[in-house]
């Protein structure tokens, strides 16, 4: 999420991934019917959020991230995120809902929010089941950071990046999923990254997995696998995971890449909308 989207970066996803995922669009039962990627393998759940309360969303679990809000968080995005806002961010009738909302505050044209997990874990599976914004200028992201990094550090992309699904307005039901170091990066052209086609992400509920171990990292929309990233053995510059990561929600507007087509202000409100979190590790 923090590494800048270019049209050339966009052009080579068609190219590279047209033919390998034209025809891997993931079917629309609900995704809370699969059950596949959930015989657990030897997983154990360790941390979850059902979102079965009203309110905030819990604090023992969940945080605000606002320290980029002056630097339009590195892409020239165009939103404000807040803290403890309703408005934003709040838990309902089995949800939690991140909202972002076209209104003048601190400077920018919209408002949004950015949750973080309080908790880290090294290697595991992450689920993280949602159902997402729409309208052109979104950028919603479910995606991980090393555990203590802040926006300030001003390290990345050496100390890795997990983003376990982007998806931007303009490019409705394209779901992109990626792997950041310092050497396998967007700006050398070699990024470990993979899509797959989801036509209804915006209309129903999907499964967005990470399963990431010591020698491998895979990447599921429900139980489609369509990413993979193996561990060459070949040092921290490659493969700077060996670290806990934490957990980050949220919904951008506009940036170098959500913004890329412009922005409908008319669209908004938009919600990206999350069922359940559920983190899963070995014993």
């Amino acid at each position: 999420m923090n590494s800048l989207k270019t049209m050339k970066q966009i052009s080579g996803y068609a190219l590279i991934f047209l033919f390998l995922v034209g025809c891997n669009a993931v079917n629309t039962e609900n995704a809370n019917e699969k059950k596949a990627i959930h015989d657990n393998d030897g997983y154990k759940l360790v941390w979850n959020d059902e979102f079965d309360y009203a309110g905030l969303p819990d604090s023992a679990k969940w945080n605000y991230d606002t320290e980029g809000n002056a630097h339009g968080w590195g892409n020239n995005e165009m939103q404000h995120y807040t803290v403890a806002s309703e408005k934003n961010a709040f838990v309902g009738n089995g949800t939690l809902k991140i909202i972002a909302v076209k209104e003048a505050i601190e400077g920018k044209e919209f408002s949004s929010a950015r949750l973080v997990s309080n908790a880290d874990w090294k290697y595991g599976r992450i689920e993280v089941n949602a159902k997402l914004p729409e309208g052109r200028g979104t950028w919603a992201a479910i995606w991980m950071m090393p555990g203590n990094w802040t926006f300030n550090d001003g390290n990345w992309p050496d100390i890795g990046e997990f983003d376990i699904m982007e998806h931007v307005g303009h490019d409705k039901g394209v779901i992109h999923a990626s792997a950041h170091s310092k050497d396998y990066q967007w700006q050398k052209g070699t990024q470990k990254t993979g899509i797959i086609i989801v036509p209804d992400v915006t209309e129903k509920f999907h499964s967005y997995i990470w399963d990431w171990s010591p020698n491998i990292i895979k990447a599921y929309v429900d139980d489609s696998l369509y990413f993979e990233y193996r561990n060459e053995g070949l040092g921290e510059t490659k493969w700077p995971y060996e670290k806990p990561f934490y957990l980050i929600l949220n919904v951008a507007v506009g940036g170098a890449w959500g913004g890329m087509q412009g922005i409908d202000s008319t669209a908004f409100p938009q919600t990206m909308e999350v069922d359940y979190v559920r983190i899963y590790q070995k014993e």
